[in-house]
């Protein structure tokens, strides 16, 4: 059965720190994908993050690039299988050099904290008890 696939595409000012930051939180580089200029990191079977130096992104766009660090773009958002997996990623982020960003979520079904990475992009990280979510 077919799986819609999800790119984003997140300009960066250095790919190999990029390529660093993202292997210590234990996702893969798919080599086939990158090169000096763009780091394609595996998050999940459906989920890519090609990170693309602000030349090569400035191909794909004719609008001005954001400065993630002063300017909000996009806040992604992965989940978690658990309130310890969700403080577990942010944790691995903030020791890989990524800063922690805004307060911890708890509504006690729902839990959730953030990071961003060395670019600035926000990164939430959240947890949704399975047992209030409908199918």
């Amino acid at each position: 059965m077919y799986q819609q696939m999800i790119f984003v595409n997140l300009a960066v000012n250095d790919v190999d720190v990029s390529k660093k930051f993202f292997s210590e939180l234990g996702y893969t580089i798919n080599a086939q994908f990158s090169d000096e200029n763009t780091a394609s990191v595996v998050i999940s079977d459906t989920i890519v993050a090609m990170l693309l130096n602000k030349q090569r992104y400035a191909d794909f766009t004719k609008k001005e690039i954001a400065d993630s660090t002063k300017t909000s773009e996009v806040l992604l958002c992965l989940s978690a299988e658990s309130r310890e997996k969700v403080d577990e990623l942010v944790d691995k982020a903030i020791a890989a050099g990524g800063s922690a960003s805004g307060e911890t979520q708890d509504h006690g079904v729902m839990y959730g904290r953030a990071f961003d990475d060395p670019d600035g992009h926000t990164w939430e990280v959240m947890w949704m008890d399975p047992s209030v979510v409908q199918g």
